[in-house]
C-alpha cells in the first residue's frame, strides 16, 4: 500500500487520534484516525492545528435575539427601560440600607440620591451625543434636548459625581469634615449591584456592539437579523470593507461590550466588594476601589468599539478613563501622605 502523501511536511498517516464524533471507522477502542488533512494546508501553517480546528470547531455560545418589547396601546415598554428602572430602585434601596448600617442620616441620603440621579441622566445624554455623535449634533442640535435618547453609562458616572459635589456644595446642611465621603462610600458600595442590572439592560438592547470576532462569548452572527444589525454599524462607521464575506461572517460573532461589562461586574466587582466588606475600611474606600477596578477594563474594551468618534486613536471615554485613574492615584497618594498609612 503506498504511503500517504505529505501535507505541510507531515505524513497524513501519522495524524493524532481524535474522538469519534459522527460514526465512521473505528481505531483502538472507539478512536479513529483522520485519513488526511481537511482542506489545503498553506506553507508554514501548523498541520496539527488545522486538524484540531477541524475536529473541534469553535462554537459561538451567545445567540442573538431581538429586544423584548411589551406594547401597551400607543406606548411600548422595552426590556432596557424596565431593567434600568429596576437598577435604580435596587441601587436606592441598597444605598439607604447601607446608610443605616453606617449610622448615617437616610433622609439626607435620599436627598443626595435625587440630585445624583438627575445629574446622572442629564450628563449621560450630553456625554453620549457630544462625545460619540458630534457630527449628528452639528446637523441637528435639538438632539441635545432629547435626554431619553442616546445615553452613556460613563457619562452617567461623571454626572453622578457632579451631582454629589453640587449637593454638598449648595444643598446639604453644614456637616463635619469628612462626612461627605461617608455618604459617597455608602452609595459606591451599593453601586455595582445596580450597575450589573443596568448592564443587563444593555445586553437586551444590544446597544454596545463591537468588532466581529471568533470569541466564544461573542454574540452569534448566524441569523440574518444579527448580520444585518452588525452590518449597519460597520456601514455607519464606513468600515464595510473590513467585514468578512457573508458565508464566513455567518460562522462568526461580534463583541457585545455591554455583555462583557455585565459579566465583569457580576463575576468580579460584586464578589470583590463583598469580600472587601468583611472588615472595616477607611472612609472613601469603595468609590476609589470601584474606579480602580472599572476604569482599566473600560479603557481596554473601548478599543473594540466600531463607530465611536476617536480623537488621536482613542475614544472620549478612554481619555476620561485615563484622567479618572490619575485622579484616583492622586487622592490615594494624598491620603496616604496625610495619614501616614496605606489606604
Amino acid at each position: 500500500m503506498p504511503s500517504s502523501p505529505r501535507l505541510g511536511g507531515v505524513r497524513a498517516r501519522h495524524l493524532p487520534c481524535v474522538p469519534r464524533r459522527h460514526g465512521g471507522p473505528q481505531h483502538r477502542g472507539g478512536m479513529r484516525r483522520l485519513p488526511r488533512f481537511p482542506g489545503d494546508v498553506r506553507p508554514g501553517q501548523d498541520p496539527f492545528r488545522v486538524v484540531r480546528e477541524a475536529a473541534y470547531p469553535r462554537t459561538v455560545m451567545i445567540p442573538y435575539f431581538e429586544q423584548p418589547v411589551l406594547p401597551l396601546g400607543p406606548v411600548k415598554i422595552h426590556a432596557f427601560g424596565v431593567l434600568v428602572a429596576v437598577s435604580m430602585l435596587v441601587g436606592i434601596r441598597l444605598a439607604l440600607r447601607r446608610c443605616k448600617t453606617l449610622s448615617l442620616d437616610p433622609d439626607l441620603c435620599a436627598d443626595l440620591l435625587f440630585y445624583l440621579l438627575i445629574a446622572a441622566f442629564v450628563s449621560a445624554h450630553l456625554f453620549a451625543v457630544l462625545a460619540y455623535f458630534p457630527g449628528e449634533v452639528a446637523k441637528n442640535p435639538l438632539m441635545l434636548l432629547k435626554i431619553w435618547e442616546n445615553i452613556s453609562s460613563f457619562g452617567g458616572i461623571l454626572g453622578a459625581l457632579f451631582g454629589i459635589w453640587l449637593f454638598f456644595r449648595w444643598k446639604s446642611p453644614p456637616l463635619p469634615a469628612g462626612t461627605a465621603w461617608k455618604y459617597l462610600d455608602a452609595i459606591a458600595f451599593a453601586f455595582p449591584f445596580a450597575w450589573a442590572i443596568g448592564r443587563l439592560g444593555c445586553v437586551f438592547a444590544h446597544d454596545h456592539p463591537g468588532t466581529v470576532t471568533g470569541f466564544p462569548l461573542g454574540v452569534s452572527l448566524s441569523t440574518p437579523e444579527a448580520r444585518a444589525y452588525i452590518t449597519y454599524f460597520y456601514g455607519a462607521a464606513g468600515r464595510l470593507g473590513e467585514l468578512p464575506e457573508p458565508g464566513k461572517l455567518a460562522g462568526m460573532a461580534y463583541h457585545d461590550l455591554g455583555w462583557y461589562e455585565f459579566l465583569y461586574t457580576l463575576l468580579v466587582i460584586v464578589p470583590v466588594f463583598l469580600s472587601l466588606d468583611r472588615k472595616p475600611r477607611p472612609t472613601g474606600f469603595f468609590p476609589l476601589a470601584f474606579l480602580l477596578l472599572y476604569l482599566p477594563v473600560r479603557f481596554l474594551l473601548d478599543f473594540l468599539r466600531i463607530s465611536d468618534a476617536r480623537y488621536g486613536g482613542l475614544t472620549f471615554a478612554q481619555y476620561a478613563s485615563i484622567a479618572g485613574f490619575a485622579v484616583v492615584a492622586y487622592v490615594l497618594c494624598r491620603r496616604n501622605l496625610q495619614t501616614g498609612t496605606r489606604f
